[in-house]
């Protein structure tokens, strides 16, 4: 029973991070683009 337990909040874990990574990409990516910009200055 236990290890059904931690598989389940494996799972979670991952598809919690698949969500996240959907959610905020274009956040991600307009925060590389101001990045490199700064850099370049």
């Amino acid at each position: 029973m236990e290890w059904l337990i931690v598989l389940a909040l494996i799972v979670a874990v991952v598809a919690g991070v698949f969500w996240a990574k959907k959610q905020f990409r274009q956040e991600i990516e307009r925060a590389k683009r101001i990045r490199r910009a700064n850099k370049n200055r």
